[in-house]
């Protein structure tokens, strides 16, 4: 298991940023590799991004020796979306099985966690957002078809969407993350329309099912003063509260959004017009 640190950065600081130094700060594009485990933590309200990729062996993991607890999750909680094949969460000792697209909620506690695929061909790929608790909550697997389907957008406008809520109030408790997946329409490719900030919870977004040689533009920044990133299949993006959070793609993609902060309300947003974009 390996533990990157992000130290984040405000909005004047990106100012002086190249585009190598705005994907260091940003970007996280190895969270998965085969057989390796690999996190990276953010001081952005102290995120932890995670990508388990599990082909020829178990992938354990649940150590706190890297933030200074006893466990992981000792004072944490986490969602585990599953991007791949068929696999396999062990939680002390409690099996669950997630095809693709499931999530599994894991509550606060938890000390030893595995992950294992399937098929070794056609491997599960696990991406973890886990954030700092303070409640006892019991584990859940949410199956797609126990997510809240939403539909956003318009073809028109090229950006017709459903969003999936998994870990949210109204589909399975938590006690600060929420967790869900957006899918873009065939023809679509903008998401997040129209843009906005949430001053009281940061965001992070990991795209996926993008064609290997296509890409996402994602937009972030102040929205008076925007930069971008160029992502591929699998990079994840921090999405600090000060910054707008938008893309569009080269072809069709889907993407999982997680949020902590200071509240649950999904429309707790301050929408921003895109005349004001610059």
């Amino acid at each position: 298991m390996t533990m990157k640190v992000l130290y984040g950065a405000g909005p004047e600081d990106i100012k002086t940023y190249d585009t190598a130094r705005l994907r260091a700060e940003f970007l996280m594009e190895d969270l998965f590799r085969e057989d390796k485990v690999s996190f990276t933590y953010t001081h952005v309200d102290r995120l932890i991004l995670g990508g388990a990729v599990p082909v020829s062996q178990t992938l354990a993991f649940g150590s706190g020796e890297d933030i200074g607890t006893p466990f992981l999750l000792s004072a944490r909680e986490m969602g585990v979306a599953n991007l791949g094949g068929t696999g396999t969460i062990v939680v002390d000792g409690k099996s669950f099985t997630l095809e693709n697209r499931d999530v599994l909620y894991i509550g606060r506690g938890a000390r030893e966690i595995s992950a294992a695929s399937a098929d070794a061909d056609n491997p599960a790929r696990f991406y973890m957002n886990s954030v700092p608790a303070g409640a006892d909550i019991p584990h859940r697997l949410i199956k797609r078809a126990e997510s809240k389907l939403l539909t956003f957008g318009d073809p028109k406008r090229a950006n017709l969407r459903n969003l999936r809520m998994y870990i949210h109030p109204e589909v399975t408790p938590s006690c600060l993350l929420l967790l869900g997946i957006t899918d873009l329409a065939e023809g679509s490719i903008w998401n997040t329309m129209p843009p906005h900030l949430h001053e009281r919870r940061m965001e992070a977004y990991c795209y996926f099912d993008l064609p290997e040689e296509e890409r996402v533009i994602h937009l972030m920044g102040r929205p008076e003063e925007t930069r971008h990133l160029v992502v591929k299949n699998l990079d994840a993006v921090l999405s600090p509260a000060w910054s707008i959070h938008m893309g569009a793609g080269t072809a069709q993609y889907a993407f999982v959004w997680g949020m902590t902060g200071e509240n649950q309300e999904y429309n707790d947003v301050a929408p921003v017009a895109l005349s004001e974009l610059r």
